[in-house]
């Protein structure tokens, strides 16, 4: 770790398995310069991008792509992702997000109802490497254990220190 400003920031570095569709795409590009080891696969379902040791997978569709192709083809595709991957994950990325775009996501949203799909609308390829990477990070063990020993650190803080509880402590000694 290194200090910055006061702030700490940790430099995490992991590989991550892209279907040979995304390889001259814009997010290989983005993590690689981030140093992340890239992989392709031709065996992953294209547009994959998945990170093998948090366990995450996303695939990756344009709007206006989707809303060409028909939906019982974009639907079967994700269907078999989802099959595939236990934790996934859809990026809908649009430069903006208009009535069609949210009328195809509410249609994907319902069409997968129940399932464990989760849906992104995403705006550009900055901004889908940056949730990619936020979830595979706190998704991966040594940070999800991280994250669980600070959240319980927290908590016990939060009620050592909560007026309720020393009034509930107060209200014991006096019953007792």
């Amino acid at each position: 770790m290194t200090e910055t400003s006061g702030q700490e920031q940790s430099r995490w570095v992991t590989t991550v398995i892209m279907s040979t569709a995304l390889q001259n795409h814009e997010i290989s590009t983005i993590l690689q310069r981030q140093q992340h080891r890239v992989r392709y696969s031709d065996s992953v379902e294209p547009g994959s991008v998945i990170f093998s040791l948090s366990g995450v997978a996303f695939i990756l569709s344009d709007a206006q792509d989707l809303l060409m192709t028909g939906e019982e083809e974009f639907s079967q595709r994700i269907q078999k992702f989802m099959s595939i991957h236990r934790n996934s994950f859809l990026v809908l990325s649009a430069a903006l997000h208009g009535p069609e775009e949210w009328n195809v996501m509410l249609r994907i949203q319902k069409r997968f109802l129940g399932t464990d799909l989760r849906i992104i609308p995403v705006h550009n390829s900055a901004e889908t490497v940056k949730l990619m990477l936020t979830i595979a990070k706190v998704t991966s063990k040594p940070q999800a254990n991280d994250i669980r020993y600070k959240m319980a650190t927290t908590k016990a803080q939060i009620i050592e220190n909560s007026p309720v509880w020393k009034m509930l402590e107060e209200y014991q000694l006096q019953c007792n």
